[in-house]
């Protein structure tokens, strides 16, 4: 190793060598580099974004966890491997992911590919920003700035605030905080010692991030209220108004109403309207969780969905789910326009957000965030909405709920397919009955029986890979599938293949 060493300094003029290792010039070879990269993205390009509307590829290409840890070769080594052999990595990583752009891939509440966004994801990679002061990241703070507006606009407020955040579940604790610190402002240097019983109401249908914030944030979780739903998963208002009531009687301090605009299984909307009503009376915060229905607000059509929305304090929306901008990708907005978010959450880092700097620094805005590094993530949403415009975000909402409404009359032309309920949103609920249960009288066995066929169906059809569909049990109801429609690559035909496939895997159950 001396020996080398030696050589490489006399190869190199100046040669500086510091504890053995030499100083001069790069350590990466660029060259080599740049051509991985560029044979990487070829691979991208042929193997995930010109299949994303191929019906005729699979969902997914299943293995069994033990399996899939052989093919993948995971296991890191002292010495590096060879360029050919992480392009084949990469192609086997490729291979054995879902595809979530795939038309037939109905198993979240997000799917499809949109191209705009996924440039704009490229561009940031490469970049490799983060967002928390104007001297780093001037593009995409203004960016966010305009995105966190024109949103804003949309839920009806004249002012507001906002920031983006690594998920839905993020903005509900950051709402859940801000509600206490609005409740009580001494929380932020005094801690939790000496402060009542907190309380916070929600509905039985809510997304679990409110539990989980709860616990988080040393709230409780037996200090989160549940309020009876309708059966169509909507928050009953008068039930909220009397355990609000009953909180005060029994000396806790209510503080919070999460309602939510499209929830998690049924897509439910709670009336937001009347329960804005029971806040304003009481003096309680109220946020809603449109982290899956907020897109809905884009559409003339449907935003009646959300009516009385305006009337929050503060608003989780997810451009990332039914308008495609790309996970993630997820704001938290703030009707406060008094800088309440840097007020609960500024640290006044000297060494980040100085004062004395030489341009303004109100656009420092990394200081009414939890994060320290924090990705650009509206400039996905905001490339998106300067490609398709307004308009263009508005067809997506429609021709999905459209498809929606499509499956649901199919469904009740089928024999053996029954709907749990008509839906309002793009989540579609039903049951299949096989053939050997339909003339069997609806009683326990029955429910039991049936219970066990959804877990059948998705076991074979994720095998086959021909299309990826949930289920659940849900509120009392034994195992049913939620189909989402969101992906533009959807069409009738998508819809029409799901409901003949659900019947051809299930032909001798």
């Amino acid at each position: 190793a001396g020996i080398c060493k030696q050589e490489m300094l006399q190869k190199k003029k100046n040669a500086v060598l510091v504890d053995g290792v030499i100083l001069n010039g790069p350590i990466m070879d660029s060259k080599a580099g740049e051509k991985f990269v560029e044979e990487a993205c070829k691979i991208i390009m042929e193997d995930i974004i010109q299949k994303a509307d191929d019906v005729t590829e699979k969902v997914c290409e299943w293995q069994a966890p033990e399996t899939l840890k052989q093919v993948l070769d995971l296991e890191m080594r002292d010495t590096g491997e060879s360029h050919q052999k992480l392009l084949q990595l990469c192609r086997d990583v490729i291979k054995y992911s879902v595809k979530t752009s795939h038309p037939r891939f109905f198993n979240q509440l997000y799917a499809g590919i949109d191209y705009y966004s996924l440039v704009a994801r490229f561009i940031t990679e490469a970049l490799n920003p983060s967002v928390y002061t104007y001297e780093v990241s001037p593009v995409f703070l203004l960016v966010e700035e305009e995105v966190i507006k024109k949103m804003i606009e949309f839920i009806g407020w004249e002012e507001g605030d906002g920031i983006f955040n690594p998920g839905g579940s993020v903005s509900n604790m950051y709402a859940m905080n801000l509600a206490r610190y609005k409740f009580c402002p001494d929380i932020k240097k005094k801690g939790l010692s000496g402060l009542p019983r907190l309380v916070l109401f929600t509905s039985e249908e809510c997304h679990y991030s409110m539990k989980k914030a709860a616990s988080f944030l040393g709230i409780g979780t037996e200090n989160v209220y549940f309020i009876k739903t309708d059966d169509r998963g909507k928050m009953i208002p008068e039930e909220l108004e009397k355990q609000v009531q009953w909180a005060r009687k029994e000396g806790s301090a209510p503080f919070l109403v999460c309602a939510t605009a499209g929830t998690t299984v049924l897509g439910a909307f709670d009336p937001l309207d009347k329960i804005a009503d029971i806040c304003e009376k009481h003096g309680l915060w109220l946020h809603v969780d449109a982290s899956w229905g907020g897109s809905a607000l884009i559409s003339r059509k449907h935003c009646r969905l959300l009516h009385g929305i305006h009337r929050a304090d503060s608003v989780a929306w997810n451009p990332h789910k039914m308008l495609l901008a790309g996970i993630q990708c997820c704001a938290l907005l703030v009707k406060d326009n008094s800088g309440l978010l840097k007020k609960c959450y500024s640290a006044k880092a000297a060494y980040l957000f100085q004062q004395d700097k030489f341009y303004d620094v109100s656009y420092d805005t990394g200081d009414k965030s939890i994060q320290c590094s924090r990705r650009p993530d509206a400039f996905k949403f905001w490339l998106m909405w300067k490609a398709l415009g307004t308009s263009g975000l508005e067809e997506r909402v429609n021709r999905a709920l459209a498809l929606a409404r499509y499956l649901v009359e199919e469904i009740k032309k089928r024999e053996g397919f029954q709907l749990l309920l008509e839906p309002e949103y793009a989540n579609v609920c039903f049951w299949y009955i096989p053939p050997s249960l339909r003339k069997m009288e609806d009683g326990p066995e029955f429910w039991q029986k049936l219970h066990q066929i959804a877990p059948i169906i998705k076991e074979r059809m994720m095998k086959k890979g021909s299309m990826m569909l949930g289920y659940q049990p849900h509120q009392g109801k034994v195992n049913f599938f939620r189909q989402v429609v969101i992906s533009p690559h959807v069409s009738r035909e998508d819809m029409d293949f799901l409901l003949d496939e659900i019947e051809l895997l299930a032909k001798d159950l």
